[in-house]
């Protein structure tokens, strides 16, 4: 359940931050890889996880990254019901706004790239990086479900992203 004061509060502070970085994460892999975007992007991010976003997060940042895991060859379906809830909401609202994404995934990531792909098609929203998926290589039940660990290397190129996007948003790049 969502605390309406600390929601009021996340919108107060949202009035100046131009990127939105809203992610889920089951393992931790998908939470550290939104972070080290968030760190990359400084005070220029919002960071917050998919069930707390509402439309006007969307509707008062400048651009977004999406981060989530592939679970079951698809995005994850908190990420997914962030995406039902707001999404006629902002509908019409966000056109031409930069977004990226980074996947964590267990095989390829492709299916959940492409769903979200596919709702910022509709948006209209201007994809300005490569969709980033880090493969974590996690094939049986056990190594699924099991805590992650990113590669130092992974949250590095994750840090890079968050800073680039933030700074091409604050410069008017994109």
């Amino acid at each position: 359940m969502i605390d309406i004061r600390a929601a009021a509060a996340i919108l107060v502070c949202m009035s100046d931050v131009p990127l939105l970085i809203a992610w889920h994460s089951r393992t931790g892999a998908s939470e550290a890889m939104a972070a080290a975007a968030a760190q990359g992007a400084g005070v220029n991010a919002l960071l917050l996880r998919a069930d707390y976003v509402q439309p006007e997060h969307f509707l008062q940042a400048k651009g977004y990254l999406f981060v989530c895991p592939e679970n079951l060859a698809s995005m994850s379906g908190l990420m997914k019901e962030m995406f039902d809830r707001c999404y006629y909401p902002v509908l019409g609202k966000v056109e031409g706004r930069p977004y990226a994404t980074i996947i964590a995934a267990g095989s390829d990531g492709e299916n959940a790239q492409r769903q979200i792909d596919r709702i910022a098609t509709g948006w209209r929203l201007k994809r300005v990086s490569e969709g980033m998926i880090i493969c974590l290589n996690a094939q049986t039940a056990d190594a699924i479900m099991q805590p992650k660990t990113v590669p130092q290397k992974s949250l590095l190129d994750c840090q890079e992203l968050g800073a680039g996007l933030a700074e091409g948003i604050g410069l008017g790049i994109f």
